[in-house]
């Protein structure tokens, strides 16, 4: 009876849950009210923004058509943030009318900006505040009667500058100098900027010179980027009151203590760094007097600066490095808000590389007198790349030469080593390799200095050989095992010695170098050239290389870049005598033995300096490589298997185009391996004969001689020595690229298999091939000789050119005659209207060069190169020079030894070694012959003039002759009766009529049993001199 029924709970609830959902809603529509009443208010607000505004814009243009003066730059830009804030469609005529005005104000005077104006004024009032109360000079109450007065007058001043320092005067007076000189064009005035340096200075003086002070002066006043510069332009009376002060000699004292100078740096960093080392080289050139007494302080303060900064200097980029235009990749952080006034502090440096700070700092090597003499005549240009010089008694005399010509050595190792002299020189030169190891991106400028003066490196290498015998040999090579700071020092002058003579003797022309012996002597390039080659030798022998790191990889580096620039240039052109590069001591037996077992030094010195192997090893080595390769492809018959042969069919009359079409599409591994030719005569008839690798020689020599034959137009010869290079204008043969590639693997199919064929390539292609041409060493011009002699005269002609070589009327292109239309090559994009002038005059002859003998033959000699690469490893022919890779293709151009060919002749048809007509030949070639007419015997033969690289033992088929009595048609070999009657010398008739005739592909001799040597002698000269061979065999 007290319960309360169950429809009015029910009717309760929903009433609650009702009234919260009408609050809710009430709530929602507050809230969606506000929303919109702000929407519209921001609406209205813009609206009324914009309108305000568009009348301002309205107002200014309507002023600006009114007015008679044009508005200047700064109030239109004003104007045109407001207009492009608001800009929409409806805008268009307002933006064409600021375009307009923009137009027009381009005409106007634009004053600078009223703040910075407001600003310079107030600067100019404080400065002229602080100048005159911190100096008592001007005071007209110090004068006369109040003379009693200044010292404390002068007290309140020094307290005045006491608590300008404190409130961190220094600083401000930073950023003033660094927002008006850090650019390229100084915005301060020479009033303004006097009067901040004199307020910077007079804290300093007032100090007498205190460490505390002298240190806030170098880190804020003398980090601006080219302050001295400037001050030296705008203001001198500036740079009179500092050397008054002696400035520099207190700023290099301070800076000598280490703590001192690394405090510095430390609170500099890297871009401030450089730009307080700016200024000290600039100030040392300016004060020639001081940097000559400070020397040593000055050196030792710019290497621990350069050090400190050669710590975060990177050779990649990262996530951690930052770009900078001189130090390149650094790992501190870079304020590019210098990066404008970097030109300026680049001027300053290289003023550490130029001629007066060198005479300075280097004054003990280059006070040497030097001995008037006549340069050594130069040696002669040889007619062949292999030709000696006669300098036999040259190099035995070298290192007293070199004494001799320069007379500045005491005798042989006259200097201790721990002598001021030495030790002074040796961180001078640290100095400079660390200038090159830091400034990275000015590298090239800092090397062209350094060699900018003619006499600086050799007396620095006469200065070196006074260390010690052999260029103090001995002395470097146990610095290489001593870790102290003095042998890194003399290792650190050998650096600089090898990178600064490298860069010379790069940028010489072979005249410069051989006939004017620019900087060295032949004699010295001999003795240095000697020392380099045992001092790598020695770093790879004796296991130094291996675990060579950090400096000593560097010096590595450094000596065997400048030891390969002499070699390659020795290639190109001898100075050097016979052996000269070999090493005595070295046995290639061992060599070869600690190459089977993969001894790392035995690797390194045939990756380095193979040059000191003597090429005849080199070349078995080659050979055995190829052998072990065809034993790895399964190209040699053995016992259990037998190579796959790949045979092919030629029509004689098309020889070239079936060999084209049947071998490009071969598989690399079947063109290194066995192929076996048929030919197939004019009828169309199966030649007689079985290719026992002979016929497949003779295939191989016709082909190369109809590809390489200029008359095709796929190579041309060089003027003059008429080697070959491929021609420019291959292209007029279709598909003239894939022709390229299949020449390339016919001829490094010749060399895989030991074929010799006379192709006599130009020594700037055969670069090419080897891939000398992307060495940072090489240079297009040396190589030019090679292509065009005539060419290289003109062109380094114009190098010597001592007028205006804009008279000239050259441009940077070349005209070139092409099938006898007149084609315009441009060495540079818009080169025909670029004239040559003296400042890019070197510049023109590089690319000249380089467009002759690269571009013009690209795409021909990639072609060549990869058909080439595919049969022979690039890697293989490292070993030898372009000189030395001629060789391996076209055999070797010493003298024919006939006691060698006579050792491995193979005798067939009765005839043998104590047989009359025999003695006859032998006789004849070694008396009766000359070398020329000996070359045509062996050319008639085996169809190439020169012998092989290894000897007539490695002949392939070896060199043969037999006897024949009858004509040609009927020979049909040897029988037991004409065996038999060879052998007793019977004749059926006298075969005086017949000449000698040869198969070339067997390397065969067919000669008729003569009765008189006479006979044999004209018969054979006239045989060899028309050049008959296999076609009348």
């Amino acid at each position: 009876m007290f319960g309360v029924p169950q429809s009015s709970k029910s009717e309760f609830l929903d009433k609650a849950r009702q009234a919260r959902e009408e609050r809710k809603g009430q709530k929602e529509k507050e809230k969606a009210a506000t929303q919109i009443q702000a929407l519209i208010r921001r609406f209205l607000c813009r609206c009324r923004l914009q309108k305000e505004l568009r009348k301002e814009v309205d107002d200014y243009f309507q002023t600006s058509e009114t007015g008679a003066t044009k508005r200047n730059a700064l109030s239109i830009f004003k104007i045109a943030r407001k207009l492009l804030f608001i800009f929409c469609q409806e805008d268009k005529m307002r933006f064409e009318k600021l375009c307009r005005a923009i137009l027009a104000s381009m005409e106007a005077e634009n004053e600078p900006k009223p703040d910075i104006l407001q600003d310079n004024k107030l600067i100019t009032l404080y400065l002229t505040m602080l100048v005159t109360f911190t100096d008592t000079t001007t005071w007209r109450i110090v004068r006369g009667k109040g003379e009693a007065l200044k010292p404390a007058l002068t007290r309140i001043c020094e307290n005045i500058m006491g608590h300008l320092n404190q409130k961190g005067f220094y600083s401000v007076l930073q950023i003033l100098l660094t927002n008006g000189l850090a650019r390229s064009k100084p915005s301060l005035s020479k009033g303004t900027l006097t009067a901040i340096f004199s307020l910077s200075l007079r804290p300093v003086i007032a100090a007498h010179f205190s460490d505390n002070l002298l240190r806030s002066f170098l880190i804020h006043i003398m980090s601006v980027p080219a302050i001295v510069s400037h001050l030296n332009v705008l203001t001198p009376e500036c740079m009179t009151s500092m050397q008054t002060h002696d400035m520099l000699r207190k700023f290099i004292l301070f800076l000598s203590r280490e703590e001192q100078c690394l405090d510095i740096c430390v609170c500099l960093e890297g871009s401030h760094t450089l730009c307080l080392l700016g200024n000290l080289i600039y100030l040392g050139y300016l004060n020639e007097k001081v940097l000559e007494e400070e020397a040593n302080h000055f050196v030792k303060d710019l290497t621990d600066m350069l050090s400190y900064c050669q710590r975060y200097v990177s050779q990649k980029k990262s996530n951690l490095t930052h770009w900078h235009p001189v130090l390149g990749w650094f790992s501190q952080t870079v304020d590019y808000g210098l990066n404008e006034s970097m030109p300026l502090v680049t001027k300053q440096l290289q003023h550490l590389w130029g001629v007066a700070v060198i005479r300075t700092l280097f004054s003990d090597v280059l006070s040497k007198k030097l001995e008037s003499q006549e340069p050594t005549p130069p040696p002669p240009q040889p007619s062949t790349s292999q030709n000696n010089l006669p300098v036999k008694s040259l190099f035995k005399r070298a290192f007293q030469k070199s004494a001799s010509v320069r007379n500045i050595l005491k005798p042989v190792g006259g200097k201790r080593v721990d002598s001021a002299e030495v030790q002074k020189v040796c961180s001078i030169c640290v100095l400079y390799q660390t200038a090159l190891s830091t400034l990275t991106q000015i590298r090239l400028q800092i090397l062209t200095g350094l060699t900018h003066l003619d006499d600086l490196l050799p007396k620095l290498w006469a200065f070196i050989c006074e260390l010690g015998p052999q260029g103090g040999l001995k002395l470097f090579m146990d610095c290489l095992n001593n870790d102290t700071e003095e042998s890194k020092q003399l290792l650190a002058m050998l650096m600089l010695f090898c990178d600064c003579s490298r860069h010379l003797i790069t940028i010489l022309d072979d005249i410069e170098v051989y006939e004017e012996q620019t900087s060295f002597k032949i004699e010295e390039l001999l003795t240095i050239s000697s020392f380099l080659n045992t001092f790598v030798y020695k770093m790879i022998w004796d296991g130094i290389l291996e675990n060579a790191k950090g400096e000593k990889l560097e010096l590595f580096h450094s000596v065997h870049g400048w030891l390969m620039v002499l070699y390659e240039r020795d290639c190109r052109r001898r100075f050097t005598p016979d052996d000269h590069w070999l090493r005595k001591d070295l046995k290639p037996s061992v060599l070869f033995q600690e190459l089977e077992k993969g001894k790392r030094r035995a690797q390194l010195l045939l990756q380095y300096i193979p040059h000191v192997i003597p090429h005849k090893n080199r070349v078995l080595l080659f050979r055995n490589i190829v052998t072990k390769e065809k034993e790895s492809l399964g190209l040699i018959e053995t016992s259990s298997a037998s190579p796959h042969v790949t045979h092919i069919t030629i029509r004689r009359s098309r020889m070239l185009e079936d060999g084209y079409d049947q071998l490009r599409r071969l598989p690399v591994n079947s063109i290194k391996g066995v192929i076996r030719v048929k030919f197939v005569n004019d009828l169309g008839v199966d030649e007689a004969g079985i290719d026992q690798d002979g016929v497949f020689k003779e295939f191989l020599e016709e082909i190369i001689k109809k590809v390489f034959n200029p008359a095709l137009n796929l190579f041309k010869t060089t003027s003059g020595d008429e080697r070959l290079y491929p021609s420019p204008t291959s292209y007029i043969h279709e598909n003239h690229l894939l022709l390229f590639e299949f020449v390339g693997k016919m001829l490094g199919k010749a060399i895989y298999e030991g074929i010799v064929v006379d192709v006599p390539f130009a020594s700037f292609f055969l670069s090419q091939v080897l891939g000398h041409h992307h060495s940072s060493f090489y240079s297009s011009i040396d190589e030019l000789p090679s292509l065009d002699s005539e060419f290289y005269k003109n062109l380094t002609s114009i190098k010597r050119y001592d007028g205006d070589v804009g008279d000239l009327g050259l441009t940077l292109s070349y005209d070139e005659d092409v099938m006898g239309q007149l084609v315009c090559h441009e060495l540079i994009p818009g080169g025909k209207t670029i004239p040559v002038t003296n400042e890019n005059k070197i510049s023109y002859i590089h690319l000249m060069a380089h467009f002759r003998m690269h571009t013009q033959i690209k795409e021909q000699t990639a072609a060549f190169i990869r058909g080439f690469r595919c049969i022979i490893n690039p890697e293989w022919l490292h070993m030898f020079s372009t000189p030395e890779v001629q060789r391996l293709v076209s055999g070797d151009n010493a003298e024919i030894d006939l006691d060698d060919l006579k050792k491995h002749t193979v005798y067939y048809g009765g005839f043998h070694s104590s047989h009359r007509v025999i003695i006859w030949l032998w006789d004849i070639l070694s008396s009766d012959f000359n070398a020329e007419e000996r070359a045509m015997f062996l050319k008639f033969v085996t169809s190439c003039s020169r012998p092989p690289l290894l000897g007539f033992a490695y002949l392939k088929p070896p060199f043969s002759i037999r006897c024949v009595e009858v004509s040609d048609d009927q020979d049909t070999g040897d029988t037991l009766g004409s065996v038999l009657r060879g052998f007793f010398t019977i004749r059926k008739k006298e075969p005086g009529g017949r000449l000698p005739t040869s198969s070339t592909c067997f390397n065969l001799l067919k000669l008729p049993n003569y009765s008189k040597k006479s006979i044999l002698r004209d018969k054979l000269r006239y045989a060899i001199s028309m050049n008959t061979g296999f076609e009348l065999s």
